[in-house]
């Protein structure tokens, strides 16, 4: 999986060359995070993923969510019930594919991650429904190395 770019490479893509994109992230990376796609469903390496840690952008790096806010929908995406922070995401409506959803963002980055439904567990009732190539787990191990 490719390493999230730092601040300064993301801020560069973003404002100056967003073709840039093409040449930091995979080819299905790139059609999800910066052209809206989704993956397969269960295809994602991040669907089965229980080890305590941190799930970040792919594209930035930010961190999105964590692993106690993780759960089994039973979608075959990742599912979350809360983002890590409340300044990890940003949302927007999207009429896409007749329905009316709503998106979920990198607040970073502006990569789409996939969508957040009120029909998850509480406390929060939400299921942040999230293509698994738009993240990066970093297990708790590495979390606390220096």
């Amino acid at each position: 999986m490719n390493q999230p770019n730092t601040d300064k490479q993301t801020e560069h893509i973003m404002n100056n060359e967003p073709d840039l994109w093409r040449e930091t992230l995979t080819a299905e990376q790139y059609r999800v995070c910066r052209l809206g796609g989704t993956e397969a469903p269960w295809s994602g390496v991040l669907n089965d993923e229980k080890r305590p840690g941190r799930f970040d952008c792919v594209c930035c790096g930010r961190p999105l969510f964590v692993s106690d806010a993780k759960f089994d929908s039973g979608s075959g995406w990742p599912s979350f019930f809360q983002p890590a922070s409340a300044e990890a995401l940003v949302t927007r409506t999207d009429t896409n594919h007749g329905m009316v959803r709503t998106e979920v963002l990198c607040a970073g980055c502006n990569a789409h991650l996939g969508h957040v439904f009120e029909d998850g567990p509480q406390p929060s009732g939400l299921r942040y429904c999230i293509n698994s190539v738009c993240l990066n787990f970093v297990p708790t191990e590495e979390n606390t190395a220096t």
